[in-house]
């Protein structure tokens, strides 16, 4: 038996088998090739290892095993990971291991049960019943969401968590409660609406709690979040994604709103391909939950300062990330939930109309007639010259300096220029196809060739043609040959191991002359290396006026030039 509940999943679990469900898997000789789920490209290097029970990908460097794809592709932290595959591979944390279960599966447990609470308070407080109507919100959107009522009580919630069996210390890590000055427990949540916050995968993880306007004053913020724990990180999480993810990927474009009302009154209108930041801006994390189902956002403005500093941000975030962005008008209401009171149609009306945002920048920044001699245009033709510089595709880079160049009658050339002046501030974007390869940044030329004919040698069962090599083949890769040679498929050294990933992970087939012509370039770059290497020797001896070491690397570089005449 597995000596951890992580080695044990992965004993239960076929990493290949896993992937399969979210990839489209190709053979690739003892392996299989798919197209990155990381980064855009057209052609697969992302390989999986059957043998290894991992994965790599060529283009971006990522690696690892199943709870590294799990992590990475639907963002979630370990412990999620963990109580994930626990339940796929039919693994029970709790018995298995208690101090792994406190910080997943018992995590899970309190909210959920907080979760009810709060639901089954709702049922018997009318005045929050009546807010909620008012505010539009119907008895079915309420239910489906599972809002709830915190009561303004010290202890309400804290009392009925003990009572139902559980540890004081557990609940606070849970956030649920926190420790006063004096050492004493209070509940976190008091006198608020309560929002459930729900992990991509549809569990709940925290809350979102809005005070009752009764209770409001300067002293208490509107809007409480729980705090970061093992299970909830708001950067990483969109309200409703788990429920609109589909309608997402059916839509083909992702509606953004901020809080949690305006996604209830906006998915109430019959638009369900909505999610929302919550208590946070839009993040990285956020737009690689939605690349995995969409390549368009359409973003709506709050009609006040903030609103506007958020949107614009949002948008910047998501060109820089290669998303295709538009905004939706909603005319003089102040947000989503405010247009879909009044009518839900105002909600599909605005969706209709949405624009892309370059365009909808060129009217909010720039007059029709620019005067190039006015400061304030220039001003804010720089801020939209900024905006479009930020964008990832060169294409469409292009394509909006051409209709700026229409828009403000200044010609593309001049546009250009003074774009170029600009200090970059682009957004950190993800990897492209215009990108160069990570992978190949690591490494050497030489190295790489060597990855090659190992990973060849490997497919094939077949070392005797680089046996002939061996001396051209740069360390550690000489380790590592012998230790393929003879059967070894893993290390106790992590960097030695890493490569013998590498180098299974990429078997592949090499006609003869190719084959022929790896050898040839591993020894030409065997001797470029040398050459210089024997060069900076010359030159050292040389200046330290070492007569015997200088001969030695003279002898040297002579010999060498003679065997690569050869």
């Amino acid at each position: 038996m597995a000596g951890s509940p992580t080695e044990l999943i992965k004993e239960k679990l076929d990493v290949v088998e896993f992937l399969r469900g979210y990839l489209n898997l190709q053979p690739a000789g003892k392996n299989f090739k798919a197209l990155c789920p990381f980064h855009k490209e057209k052609t697969p290097s992302f390989m999986i290892s059957p043998e290894r029970q991992s994965w790599h990908c060529f283009g971006c460097a990522l690696g690892g095993d199943i709870f590294a794809f799990l992590m990475r592709y639907e963002n979630v932290e370990f412990g999620e990971a963990l109580r994930v595959l626990a339940e796929r591979a039919g693994v029970e944390l709790r018995r298995l291991n208690p101090a792994e279960y406190r910080h997943t599966g018992l995590l899970y447990e309190l909210n959920d049960a907080a979760r009810d609470f709060f639901k089954k308070r709702l049922e018997n407080f009318e005045p929050a019943k009546k807010y909620l109507t008012e505010r539009g919100l119907q008895s079915e959107t309420i239910e489906e969401f599972e809002l709830g009522w915190a009561p303004n009580e010290a202890e309400a919630l804290g009392l009925a968590l003990i009572n139902a069996g559980y540890a004081p210390q557990d609940i606070l890590e849970a956030g649920l409660v926190f420790k006063t000055e004096r050492g004493l427990m209070t509940d976190r949540f008091r006198g608020r609406i309560m929002f459930p916050i729900h992990n991509h995968f549809g569990k709940t993880v925290g809350f979102t709690g809005r005070i009752f306007p009764k209770f409001e004053n300067e002293n208490v913020g509107k809007y409480l979040n729980s705090p970061e724990t093992p299970i909830f990180n708001k950067s990483k999480l969109l309200y409703g994604f788990s429920k609109a993810k589909n309608f997402i990927r059916e839509a083909k474009s992702a509606f953004l709103v901020e809080g949690q009302m305006d996604f209830l009154m906006t998915w109430q209108s019959g638009v369900k391909h909505v999610v929302a930041t919550s208590g946070t801006a839009l993040t990285q994390d956020h737009l690689r939950a939605l690349r995995r189902v969409t390549e368009e956002v359409v973003v709506s403005f709050d009609a006040d300062e903030a609103g506007w500093v958020a949107g614009e941000r949002a948008i910047d975030l998501a060109e820089a990330n290669d998303f295709g962005t538009k905004v939706a008008v909603l005319d003089s209401f102040k947000d989503p939930a405010e247009a879909a009171e009044a009518d839900p149609a105002n909600i599909l009306k605005a969706l209709a109309s949405a624009e892309p945002a370059m365009k909808f920048f060129f009217k909010r920044y720039l007059p029709t007639k620019l005067n190039a001699a006015s400061r304030e245009d220039l001003k804010n033709l720089r801020i939209v010259l900024g905006k479009i510089k930020n964008v990832a595709s060169p294409i469409q880079r292009n394509f909006w300096l051409q209709e700026l160049s229409k828009w403000s009658g200044l010609r593309e050339q001049v546009l250009a220029e003074e774009a170029e002046r600009l200090q970059d501030k682009t957004l950190a974007a993800d990897s492209s196809d215009n990108s160069p390869s990570v992978f190949e940044k690591r490494f050497s030329r030489r190295e790489l060739i060597s990855q090659r004919l190992l990973s060849m040698a490997v497919l094939q069962s077949n070392f005797e043609f680089v046996q002939e090599l061996v001396s051209h083949i740069p360390p550690p890769y000489d380790e590592i040959f012998v230790m393929l040679k003879s059967g070894k498929r893993s290390s106790e050294n992590p960097a030695i191991d890493e490569i013998l990933n590498l180098v299974i992970l990429r078997s592949e087939t090499l006609l003869p002359e190719e084959m022929e012509a790896l050898k040839e370039e591993l020894r030409k770059e065997y001797v470029r290396e040398k050459r210089h290497t024997l060069t900076e020797m010359v030159r050292r001896a040389e200046e330290g006026g070492d007569e015997a070491r200088l001969a030695a690397a003279l002898a040297e570089l002579k010999a060498l030039s003679v065997e690569s005449a050869l």
